[in-house]
């Protein structure tokens, strides 16, 4: 059972797990065993997810999800399956966290008397350390 939070848990027998050979340096271990894990959960048709997380989570995470409604979630970072099957799913614990919590409203703000002070001044500044780069006057 993965626990997101007191509300959300998912049972472990809607994944799919697939193993394959890592890429990457790591001597003869990479050449023969199939340490990468590759996580597959269909969240369209997941029983877990009420409609609304479903939403949130197909929305904020699109490019992760097939076109078939599943969510792909990979790992190579040990050596060994098991340790990789546990990082995928931490990481989709992480993810499912991120949907779940709510979207903060920016509250718009103007800009302070101070701040456009600064604005100018650095406006002022770059301004006259460009006009002194012209060509000099005769005058002078």
């Amino acid at each position: 059972m993965l626990e997101i939070n007191a509300e959300l848990r998912i049972p472990l027998r809607e994944f799919q797990f697939a193993f394959a050979k890592s890429s990457g340096p790591g001597g003869q271990n990479v050449n023969k065993v199939n340490s990468k894990a590759t996580l597959r959960w269909s969240v369209a048709e997941s029983p877990s997810l009420s409609e609304k997380l479903r939403n949130q989570l197909l929305t904020h995470f699109r490019s992760r999800v097939t076109g078939a409604g599943e969510l792909l979630i990979s790992s190579q970072r040990f050596r060994d399956a098991p340790r990789n099957v546990a990082d995928c799913l931490e990481k989709l614990r992480r993810m499912l966290a991120e949907a779940v919590q709510p979207v903060k409203l920016r509250k718009p703000t103007r800009p302070t008397r101070g701040s456009k002070q600064r604005r100018l001044s650095g406006k002022r500044i770059q301004s006259d350390r460009k006009r002194l780069r012209g060509p000099c006057s005769p005058e002078n």
